[in-house]
């Protein structure tokens, strides 16, 4: 399923799957809440989730959908490697985060995980969780007793 609020998008994600021997497109959302729905009337294997939208955002819709549907994985897809976003979307569930230059084998490898359990991260997501790792929380730090 894919959940992004920019029909270009959808559009060229849809020809992309619909291509795929092995892959195939079971719904679309243009919002978060309509992902939601969505996830409940399809039950998809993945939901490739963009994280900026009107109304409910993709990681809010990402809780919503891994508290209901724990079986259903989601990757986030989006333009953003920001840190707090990577966060945001990996705490709330989604089991990937890419972004939106990814390469089309790198995505089929990345859905084609993801039904398995296995996590992919974009190199601007690893380095911003790394960055996060070296500059912990103050008052978090495990040395403080």
């Amino acid at each position: 399923m894919i959940a992004d609020d920019h029909a270009m998008v959808r559009s060229g994600l849809a020809g992309f799957l619909l291509a795929s021997d092995d892959l195939e497109l079971v719904g679309e959302a243009s919002n978060g809440s309509e992902a939601v729905r969505a996830c409940a009337e399809t039950r998809p294997d993945v939901v490739l989730m963009d994280l900026m939208m009107p109304g409910m955002d993709g990681a809010t819709a990402i809780r919503a959908i891994h508290e209901a549907y724990p079986d259903i994985r989601v990757i986030a897809l989006t333009s953003f490697p920001e840190q707090d976003l990577v966060q945001r979307a990996l705490g709330a569930g989604a089991i990937s985060y890419l972004l939106k230059n990814v390469g089309a084998d790198e995505l089929a490898g990345a859905i084609r995980g993801a039904s398995v359990g296995r996590s992919t991260l974009a190199p601007e997501a690893a380095e911003a969780l790394k960055v996060q790792a070296k500059h912990p929380l103050e008052g978090h730090d495990a040395s403080e007793a």
